[in-house]
């Protein structure tokens, strides 16, 4: 009975065939986790080009903000091509739409971001979903990073606001 139960463990953490889940299932999460890889480095390139857009008063805070998003965009990318690999996909080398607006004003700014951030967001969404109840680390890992996306979405929204607004911005 030890016997097989140990046999049966070590064929359910075997990485190489990630028996829990479909091969079909995992190439959909190396699909999705390539798409979260590409919009993290944009939202890099974003906060980075934010970054030297701000003037005025309160640009030293701010800028310094929009270079930890951008660090932050970069560590999210690499987890997310670190879950590519341990898949056996291939991390994308694209990086995702840059809309250059010409629009540099603190609020332009803060709105592409909340935009931006939401579909993230809504991409992390999609990849539990699709791994809920098949992988315990995809699952947990996009729980974490929906957590992170959320937190950060209510940051901007309460930048957004106008002192004393209470209720949420909305666009």
């Amino acid at each position: 009975m030890c016997t097989k139960v140990y046999s049966v463990e070590l064929d359910f953490y075997n990485f190489k065939g990630f028996s829990f889940m479909r091969e079909q299932d995992k190439e959909k999460a190396i699909l999705i986790l390539n798409q979260i890889m590409e919009l993290e480095l944009s939202g890099v390139v974003r906060y980075t080009h934010y970054s030297l857009m701000v003037y005025g008063y309160h640009r030293i805070p701010i800028v310094n903000w929009l270079k930890e998003n951008a660090q932050e965009g970069l560590e999210h990318a690499g987890k997310a091509g670190e879950m590519v690999t341990m898949l056996g996909g291939h991390p994308s080398l694209k990086i995702g739409a840059l809309l250059e607006t010409e629009k540099h004003d603190i609020g332009d700014i803060l709105r592409e971001s909340l935009e931006h951030e939401a579909l993230t967001a809504s991409v992390y969404h999609e990849l539990l979903r699709l791994v809920e109840g098949k992988s315990v680390i995809l699952e947990e890992y996009a729980r974490g990073m929906i957590h992170l996306e959320e937190q950060h979405l209510d940051e901007v929204n309460k930048m957004l606001r106008k002192p004393g607004d209470l209720a949420p911005f909305e666009a």
